[in-house]
């Protein structure tokens, strides 16, 4: 019998596993009831239906991550009573094992993150470990974790659940209807969506979203929309019934053996995160596959089988019931691909869950409902916004050799110096030839081999991976003095650069721009670009080169994201806009000695007259046409160059062959990192990112509210003159040992008040240097601050900390906006 479909919905959901469905659960309860949900065979039948069913919360440093996790295991627990559908939540604990001293550390820090969002979360010995669970030899273990609210779900049946909750708001669900493909028109300089085509006819729709898991890939390519999740194997075994194993047994994890138990049917269940994982289907995932297995490699797969199956010896002898291999789908930085897609209106995906969708899939199914109804996610997305990707990730090489490696880390312990080897060198810098001959420690940044360090030219680079000091600092310190004492120089040629050039192309960017960006030519200006409300949605430079001709330039993450803005900001004016990302090399040459060491290289007046901060000026330097501009981002006297990279090595060899007399010393990321960070300088997708105002931020300091339109402007009037309540923060712990590097929680008389976002070491301040957003019950002053007893919390440690609105390190800027003459 033929299947009969509406003409049209106001929302199409493709894909009907636990997230799909949990979106339109969601979807409906927030009053869209027009919503039809499609799935190509039956309701789980993709990846769902053999997920393990581990419903933990426990191991992210991510706010976002975090309140995802326990929002959905408090829904997990209710669902029952509003749909009438058991999702087979059942609290039984989650024991987490770490096997050795490094991990331990690492876990604590989790530990003391995660408890300041309402995670429930003990230490506890190897001794109580076994008492909890007793068939586990845990006295090799250095210690662990229990969080009794976590445990088990049943994901079939949670995924009925969401859709009899969906169907009980009025949201319709059909199987056995394949999407063909998602229908567009032309809409400005992109697409909108139209509808969809299915194998039953097409449906109308304002908004369609891609929930097709392993085959959103496929999918998405064709609406050229960049999803480059990847399939991969993954196993569990079930064994035979075990005497005495009760159904309350706590889930028990122990990533150093790279297994994971829970009980199973009277038996045990042992499932695998291997280090090195086999990726599936790599060409494209069978339309068919459904209910379906994967034959498995057992010769690959033993070693690591008898591993995970020692950490609980019974499990060697009970017998095994099932051996159980089947697809999961993963993303090249394993986090989920959430939210919509750039340059097609009304497309949107939630995809890519790394083995998180079951435990994340309330939370997820919730941001996205709100997404999409009001345009606010509501959360942090700056990490899982579809735009981060990039057309390379799609490679079929790519995505084998990458999934095979990020699969590896979902048990690996994350001590930080631990670096991805796949899918390197994407794009090449014109002077990775001489950073290499310098003895750089090269890392990846967004496809580009960057500079992290020095070890010096004739030595290699090493780096052992630990969270205390390590004997690289030496260079790293010397690097950043260099810079605070003399001259440094680094190549920048990863930062996202258009041209922007045509009628209107000034009127266009300065409504995009809280900040002035249409005023004199050859000035640069560092702007942050709003939403509506107000929020941070990028921060980035606005060079004016000439009338109607800009250069814009921001991060290598923000590539994406305000490639999408550019686009939709210029409309279908008559505007020109070049990505010259690697058509132009970028280099930074920083300190107090920049301007004297530049000036042996051009003929050009140098001096604060001539070229003043914020100045940009076409030149010659070493007989090379270049834009200099006179910026900073490491808090010195400094200046920015862009030329095209045909001419840069010669540019390059110059600045280090004059250099020699000035002190010159090449400087990489880590230097660059504790540089900006002394100064307080933010950086989008760090430590602001879209949940901030401007105000809030610390950046109204830019913001021209008088005299001109920009997005978000009445919104930022209201917010300038509203209290404070939260407040972007530098702090600098008082003791100069101990380190910082992310989701630190900061304590003001003992009360949590926020975290720390992004952290390094201040080499010229003494101690280790961060920027966190923090919140009063009233107001951030500086009164507040000062009458406050401040620490950070460092895994099991409160160390005392200085809280500061303004800069620690020149917080007038005065080496900044040096003036001096030429010397």
């Amino acid at each position: 019998m033929p299947i009969e479909l509406p003409a049209r919905a106001r929302v199409v959901i493709i894909g009907g596993g636990v997230i799909g469905t949990s979106l339109a659960y969601h979807l409906g309860q927030a009053g869209w009831s027009d919503v039809l949900l499609l799935e190509r065979d039956r309701l789980t039948s993709g990846t769902t239906w053999h997920a393990a069913g581990l419903m933990t919360t426990f191991g992210s440093t991510s706010e976002t991550a975090t309140g995802l996790r326990l929002y959905s295991r408090d829904l997990f627990a209710r669902l029952e009573a509003e749909t009438g559908v058991a999702t087979g939540f059942k609290a039984v604990g989650l024991i987490e094992a770490a096997a050795d001293h490094d991990r331990l550390h690492e876990y604590r820090r989790v530990a003391a993150f995660q408890r300041r969002f309402g995670l429930e979360i003990h230490e506890i010995g190897p001794g109580e470990m076994h008492d909890l669970f007793p068939l586990a030899t845990t006295d090799d273990l250095a210690g662990g974790f229990f969080v009794p609210g976590d445990g088990r779900v049943n994901p079939v049946d949670l995924t009925m659940a969401y859709a009899r909750g969906a169907r009980q708001h009025g949201v319709r669900i059909i199987e056995g209807v394949p999407v063909r493909s998602v229908l567009t028109r032309p809409a400005g300089r992109g697409e909108q969506v139209v509808g969809v085509r299915t194998a039953a006819g097409d449906i109308e729709a304002d908004v369609v979203v891609n929930c097709a898991g392993m085959w959103a890939r496929e999918l998405a390519a064709q609406n050229g929309v960049v999803v480059p999740n990847q399939a991969a194997e993954h196993y569990y075994l079930i064994t035979e019934p075990i005497p005495g194993l009760s159904p309350d047994t706590p889930v028990f994890e122990d990533p150093a053996a790279h297994g994971y138990y829970r009980e199973e049917g009277g038996g045990l269940m042992v499932g695998l995160f291997e280090p090195r994982a086999a990726a599936w289907q790599v060409d494209g995932i069978p339309q068919d596959f459904s209910f379906a297995q994967i034959p498995p490699d057992w010769e690959r797969m033993g070693p690591y089988v008898e591993r995970a199956m020692s950490r609980v010896p019974v499990t060697l002898t009970a017998g095994i019931r099932t051996f159980f291999c089947g697809p999961e789908s993963f993303t090249p930085d394993l986090l989920p691909a959430v939210g919509p897609a750039p340059g097609v209106t009304g497309y949107f995906v939630c995809a890519g869950m790394n083995s998180v969708g079951i435990l994340s899939s309330g939370g997820w199914g919730r941001v996205l409902a709100e997404w999409i109804t009001t345009g606010d996610p509501g959360v942090d997305v700056t990490a899982v916004s579809l735009d981060r990707f990039r057309t390379y990730q799609l490679d079929a090489r790519y995505r084998e050799q990458r999934t095979a490696e990020i699969l590896g880390t979902v048990y690996a312990a994350h001590t930080p110096g631990i670096v991805l080897t796949s899918g390197r060198g994407i794009f090449r810098s014109p002077v990775e030839d001489r950073m290499r001959a310098a003895g750089a420690y090269l890392r990846d940044v967004s496809g580009w081999e960057s500079a992290d360090w020095y070890a010096g030219p004739g030595h290699t680079a090493q780096v052992e991976p630990g969270w205390g000091p390590q004997p690289w600092f030496a260079q790293w310190q010397a690097e950043h003095e260099a810079v605070r004492t003399r001259v440094g120089l680094i190549d920048m040629s990863f930062m996202s650069k258009w041209r922007v050039r045509g009628p209107g192309a000034g009127a266009a960017l300065d409504w995009l721009s809280a900040a002035a960006v249409d005023g004199k030519e050859g000035v640069i200006t560092y702007t942050p670009w709003l939403d509506d409300a107000a929020r941070l949605q990028a921060d980035l430079t606005v060079t004016k080169l000439a009338t109607d001709d800009f250069l814009v330039v921001a991060s290598d993450t923000a590539y994406g994201h305000v490639a999408a803005m550019l686009q939709a900001g210029v409309g279908q004016r008559a505007i020109e806009v070049d990505d010259c990302t690697t058509a132009w090399a970028q280099f930074a040459v920083q300190g107090p000695n920049s301007r004297a060491l530049l000036a042996t290289l051009t003929d050009a007046d140098l001096s604060h007259a001539g070229l003043p901060y914020r100045g940009a000026r076409r030149l010659l330097l070493a007989g090379v046409e270049v834009l200099l501009v006179r910026v900073t981002y490491a808090g010195e006297l400094g200046y920015e160059i862009y030329l095209p990279v045909s001419d840069a090595l010669p540019v390059w060899d110059a600045i280090v062959l004059a250099g020699h007399d000035f002190g010159l010393a090449l400087y990489g990321l880590k230097a660059l990192a504790s540089l900006r960070l002394e100064k307080g300088y933010r950086d989008y997708g760090h430590d602001i990112d879209n949940t901030d105002g401007v105000f809030e931020a610390g950046l109204g300091f830019v913001v021209a509210l008088e005299g001109r339109d920009f997005r978000g402007r009445a919104a930022a009037r209201l917010a300038k003159k509203a209290p404070a309540r939260r407040r972007i923060v530098q702090v600098l712990l008082r003791e100069p040992e101990p380190l910082l590097f992310h989701a630190e929680p900061v304590l003001r008389d003992g009360e949590f008040v926020g975290y720390i976002r992004a952290a390094s070491y201040g080499w010229t301040l003494g101690a280790a240097v961060g920027l966190a957003m923090i919140e009063a019950p009233d107001q951030v002053t500086t009164d507040w601050i000062t009458a406050g007893s401040w620490h950070v919390e460092i895994a099991d440690r409160r160390v005392p900390a200085t809280i500061s609105l303004r800069p620690l390190y020149d917080p007038t800027s005065a080496r900044v906006r040096d003036s001096g003459a030429v010397s």
